[in-house]
């Protein structure tokens, strides 16, 4: 044991040093405090019906009703118990709360990458902070986009198990690739893991043509077939996560349109809008940020003008109160001055790093090189989205599931950890061969004097970058309508241009005394005036401090708040009061005073006809298109059982409810049924149809009326008699055969019917209503919600977990056993 102690000291250091940044950098956790993110107040809405159930029955329940009329909670929260990876993250939860853990997770994978490229310990743990206080970790932090931030941490030990499989380890290579891909795709945020996918598509490609012209192709298929099996476990390890997902993603607005879209070129459209994809896509100019973090004016919301900035001097000079001039010109003036229409910051990768990213272009030998640039340059343009369409348009038409996702920027996590990386090994470069690097000074002083040039020309003459995006005009218009004077608007806007231009000089003089000082220390090193040790751990404090305070900027102290307030996040109002004095089982809210169909606030108190998810089923989201463009569909909101509406009182600001009692209830009978041909009859039908008398059914449905003849309803009556979102009850007398419409969403993917026990066919109804046709007399009918991909898929996971416990069971073992023969004493031979 203290050999072993001996032998990993510098490791367990290192891992002590991690902890402490953790710990100080999340002091607040310590203090009792959480972290009061935006999305999670999101989630915590969409959430709250299935914690209420799963509080009561001892299970999830696998549907809510929360939200848009209802889906599957398995895309807003399952706790997938049958999967291994489920239970490490609470493990390490239970030790370092949310969000500290994420950090952990970055700085351990981290390490881990480099010290699978055998770089010095110190070194390593250098790389580490480099990747893990990366800014869009921490924003990402901030804004609770976690399940995005996990999957990003495990994006450096997934490369790092790639390249041990590809440097000849054939058992902890495969095992710690399933785990790690395991671990990323529990993280349950796929377009992340689609981005990792294509960078190490192109590194198998360049390790294919390595093998090729080495001729080891044998080695190469070897190591790519041990790969794909760790794939494949960690795959269907994932089984309850992916499957059921892929089944509901080709009925919601990420799949294939009912109605037929056309995109700009005329092309019939599947998946997102590229409109909508491209809504965040990166400008071209704004990757200077990568190296001076203001130089497009930070983030546009919360405060970037403050009391010394020109706008709010302005201000104030008019008249207006200090603290309102700020307010006024964080709001309504932006300091940002980018493409995208909301960003929380910049994608900054540290001043020293950049600088040190393109040095190791010249000195790194490493064949991965090659991979981590062609990586880099293609994410980059894949990033810039509609500002290069030519490019990106390429892989949003062809490359399969890539019109799957939005924000195409987000692809900028793979140069976050590609650029640190390669910044590394260039480090590493010098440190282990410097004197066998030709021309090694010139490399240095020239790639330090590109970046500085930079840093110091932005810093002199900041109006190089214009500062003014392609809507100023409309910008500026809209400021002279809102002050109504073209002289006070003129000078405001005079005055925000040299606000940034303050910001974006600041910051790169900044950038240029960091990369000033990360030149010194190398240029000192291969000069033979410093030792490794303090050149690494210079640039190491350096790197950390540039880093750290650029994240303190968006997630700080200020941003976390009491437990208590997080538990209670959104504040129940009178209005949520009065409507929880109707005790019917089940009746739909929709609430104005919001964004209805963005913000799921409203899920948190009642049955929300609106909410928030980036994958809304892609019927509901054509009847919002088509039905409530402008207008209100009434007839609409009646089928949908909508009984309250809240709205804002504009005289006096306060809330309101109104009742609509033309809601026609969980289920009612209709006095005939129209059949329409196609998906657009039936939307077209839904504008001028009455919901109380008619149903509207696709012809191609007609089948499952079976034989038979549907009459008008007399002395009919149905109710719900017992309300579970994964099971709903009714009860019904008619005198005659019927056709009931349920004002429940149709979602053939799990829901089953039946009547007096026995299963009948659901026939989609209205568009996405479901409708059962439905014997005369006294019958009983219940939908229950079970899913059959979810119980094959559980089962599957259950066994791929047991198998990659016991595949890192056996690289344990063989380990050990390889090791004790290595030090095993050797016996004397005899004659």
């Amino acid at each position: 044991m203290k050999n072993w102690f001996k032998e990993n000291q510098n490791h367990l250091i290192i891992i002590g040093v991690f902890l402490l940044m953790v710990v100080l950098y999340f002091t607040p956790v310590w203090q009792g405090k959480t972290l009061l993110q935006s999305d999670v107040m999101q989630a915590k809405g969409s959430q709250k019906e299935i914690f209420e159930y799963r509080e009561k029955d001892g299970k999830t329940p696998l549907w809510t009703n929360s939200m848009f009329g209802g889906m599957p909670t398995y895309q807003i929260w399952y706790d997938h118990a049958n999967n291994i990876t489920t239970h490490i993250g609470p493990a390490i939860r239970a030790v370092f709360p949310p969000p500290s853990d994420v950090l952990l997770l970055f700085l351990l994978g981290g390490y881990f990458l480099f010290s699978v490229l055998k770089l010095r310990p110190w070194v390593a743990a250098l790389g580490a902070i480099a990747l893990a206080f990366s800014s869009y970790n921490m924003i990402y932090v901030e804004a609770g986009h976690l399940n995005k931030a996990y999957a990003i941490a495990y994006m450096a030990p997934i490369i790092g198990a790639v390249i041990l499989c590809y440097r000849g380890s054939k058992f902890w290579g495969p095992s710690l690739l399933a785990l790690f891909l395991a671990l990323e795709i529990r993280a349950n945020h796929i377009q992340m893991t689609y981005y990792l996918f294509i960078a190490l598509l192109i590194l198998v490609g360049f390790e294919l043509y390595y093998a090729i012209r080495d001729k080891k192709l044998n080695k190469f298929i070897q190591a790519t077939g041990l790969q794909l099996i760790g794939v494949v476990v960690a795959v269907l390890v994932n089984a309850s996560v992916l499957f059921p997902t892929y089944e509901y993603s080709k009925l919601t607005i990420r799949g294939k349109a009912n109605i037929e879209k056309t995109d700009s070129d005329g092309k019939s459209s599947a998946g997102l809008e590229k409109e909508y994809a491209y809504a965040w896509s990166q400008g071209v100019g704004e990757n200077i940020t990568f190296l001076i973090p203001n130089a497009y004016g930070g983030r546009n919301t919360g405060v970037n003008l403050t009391e010394e900035s020109n706008t709010v001097k302005s201000l104030t000079k008019l008249g207006m109160p200090e603290s309102q001039a700020i307010q006024f010109a964080n709001g309504a003036l932006p300091s940002y001055w980018g493409e995208k229409s909301i960003t929380s910051g910049p994608w900054y990768f540290g001043a020293g790093i950049m600088f040190l990213f393109v040095l190791a272009l010249f000195v790194v030998k490493d064949r991965l090189k090659w991979w981590i640039l062609s990586a880099t340059i293609l994410t980059i343009f894949l990033a810039f989205g509609k500002h290069l369409p030519f490019i990106s348009d390429l892989f949003f038409d062809y490359f399969p599931m890539y019109n799957k996702f939005r924000a195409v920027e987000s692809i900028l996590v793979i140069p976050s950890v590609l650029i640190p990386l390669l910044a590394v090994m260039g480090l590493n470069e010098i440190i282990t061969r410097g004197s066998e690097i030709p021309n090694l000074q010139k490399k240095v002083l020239y790639s330090g004097a590109g970046i500085a040039v930079i840093c110091l020309a932005i810093a002199l003459m900041p109006n190089l970058l214009d500062l003014r995006n392609s809507q100023h005009q409309e910008f500026v218009a809209a400021l002279q309508q809102n002050v109504s004077d073209a002289t006070i608007s003129n000078e405001l806007v005079s005055a925000l241009l040299k606000d940034r231009a303050d910001m974006a000089s600041k910051d790169a003089w900044r950038s240029f005394f960091i990369v000033a000082l990360t030149f010194a220390f190398v240029w000192f090193f291969i000069k033979k005036k410093l030792n490794m040790a303090v050149m690494v751990g210079a640039i190491a404090v350096i790197t950390l401090v540039d880093l750290w305070s650029v994240d303190k900027r968006y997630l700080n102290n200020e941003s976390f708040v009491d437990k208590s307030i997080y538990e209670k996040p959104i504040p129940e109002r009178e209005v949520d009061q009065l409507i929880h004095l109707d005790k019917d089982l089940s009746y739909r809210v929709l609430d104005l005073t919001t964004s209805p169909f963005n913000d799921a606030s409203a899920s948190y108190f009642h049955k929300s006809f609106g909410g928030y998810h980036a994958a809304k089923l892609m019927r509901f989201q054509e009847v919002l298109e088509n039905q409530f463009n402008g207008n209100i569909n009434e007839d609409v909101l009646d089928m949908m059982n909508v009984r309250y509406i809240i709205t804002k009182d504009q005289s006096n600001n306060s809330d309101r409810i109104s009742r609509r009692s033309s809601a026609l209830g969980n289920a009612w009978f209709v006095n005939g049924v129209k059949f329409v041909n196609g998906n657009k009859a039936e939307m077209d039908a839904l504008g001028t149809f009455d919901p109380r008398k008619e149903a509207i059914v696709n012809e191609g449905l007609k089948g499952e009326f079976g034989d038979k003849t549907i009459g008008q309803p007399t002395n009919a009556q149905i109710k719900l008699v017992s309300y579970h979102p994964d099971t709903l009850k009714y009860e019904y007398s008619a005198g005659n055969n019927v056709y009931a419409v349920f004002s429940e969403m149709f979602y053939d993917k799990g829901w089953k019917a039946y009547l007096d026990g026995e299963e009948v066919p659901i026939i989609r109804t209205n568009y996405l209503l479901r409708g059962l046709a439905l014997p005369g007399g006294n019958h009983k009918v219940e939908f229950v919600f079970e899913p059959a991909t979810m119980k094959i898929s559980n089962m599957i996971s259950l066994i791929a977990s047991i198998v990659l416990v016991l595949g890192l069971g056996l690289a344990v073992w063989l380990s050990l056993k390889h090791r004790k023969e290595r030090t095993a004493p050797q016996q004397p031979k005899t004659k």
